[in-house]
C-alpha cells in the first residue's frame, strides 16, 4: 500500500493539489469522483485559493462517490458543500458537473445515476472507469456510503445502490465496489485521531478489519493521512 503521512491537513491539501495538477497535465479529460466530509471541505478551500490558476479545471468532469438523499440546497448535501467551497470559486461549465439527484426518491436517484455514469464515463473491463476516485473513511470504517451493517452492498451487481445510515436511518446513494475498484487511481483522504484505530487495523490487516468496507478497496490505493490518523502506524 502507498501510505503518505502529513504533519497537518494543509500539507496534505498541497500534495493533493499537486496530484490533480499532474493528472490534468497528462490527460485531455479527467473523470473524478469526489467525497464529502470535513476534510474535503478544507481541501476544496485550499484548491480554490492556491490552485485556481495552476490546474486546468476545464478538463475535469466531476462526479460523486455518494450523496445523501436531500435537496441540493440542503446543508448535508455533498454537492452543496463542493459547490460552496470549490465550484463557485472556479470558472466551470455546467456540463462538467454530474451530481446525484438526492432530492428524488432514493431508488430513482440510484437508477438515474447508474445511467449517468454508464453513459458519460470511459469504459474499462466493461464497466465505467474513473480516472480518480476520492474516498474518505468514517470512524466505523465505512467508505462512500457502504456501512459495516450493509457491507454486502460492496459486492452488489449494480453500479449504484441505496444505503441507509445506521444511526440516522437517512437514505443515501452510493457507488458500489466494482465501480470504485475499477478506477485508474484511488485516493483515501483521512484525517483525525478518531480514525487512527481503524486505519491501523485496515493497513496492517489486524483486528476486525474484514468488517470494514474501507478494507475492501483495492490495496493499490493511495492513503493520504494526517499525523493524527496515522498515530498507530
Amino acid at each position: 500500500m502507498d501510505i503518505k503521512k502529513y504533519k497537518d491537513k494543509t500539507e496534505l491539501a498541497a500534495d493533493f493539489g499537486n496530484i490533480l495538477y499532474n493528472i490534468s497535465q497528462q490527460k485531455e479529460e479527467v473523470y473524478i469522483a469526489l467525497s464529502g466530509g470535513s476534510t474535503p471541505k478544507l481541501i476544496f478551500n485550499f484548491l480554490a485559493s492556491e490552485y485556481k490558476e495552476k490546474i486546468a479545471w476545464h478538463k475535469f468532469r466531476f462526479f460523486w462517490g455518494d450523496e445523501r438523499c436531500v435537496i441540493p440546497e440542503d446543508d448535508e448535501s455533498n454537492y452543496k458543500m463542493t459547490r460552496k467551497h470549490l465550484f463557485d470559486k472556479l470558472t466551470l461549465q455546467q456540463n462538467q458537473i454530474f451530481r446525484i439527484k438526492g432530492e428524488k426518491a432514493p431508488d430513482i436517484a440510484a437508477i438515474e445515476y447508474e445511467k449517468i455514469i454508464d453513459e458519460n464515463l470511459p469504459q474499462k473491463n466493461n464497466l465505467p472507469a474513473f480516472d480518480l476516485m476520492i474516498l474518505g473513511m468514517g470512524d466505523d470504517g465505512h467508505t462512500a456510503s457502504v456501512f459495516p451493517h450493509e457491507i454486502n452492498l460492496w459486492t452488489s451487481p449494480l453500479l449504484c445502490e441505496v444505503a441507509t445510515h445506521p444511526v440516522s436511518k437517512q437514505k443515501r446513494v452510493t457507488l458500489t465496489g466494482k465501480v470504485i475498484n475499477n478506477s485508474e487511481k484511488i485516493i483515501f483522504i483521512i484525517s483525525g485521531k478518531s480514525k487512527a484505530e481503524k486505519v491501523n487495523e485496515i493497513v496492517n490487516q489486524t483486528g476486525n478489519y474484514k468488517n470494514y468496507p474501507a478494507s475492501l478497496v483495492d490495496r493499490n490505493a493511495i492513503w493520504m493521512i494526517d499525523q493524527e490518523a496515522a498515530e498507530f502506524l
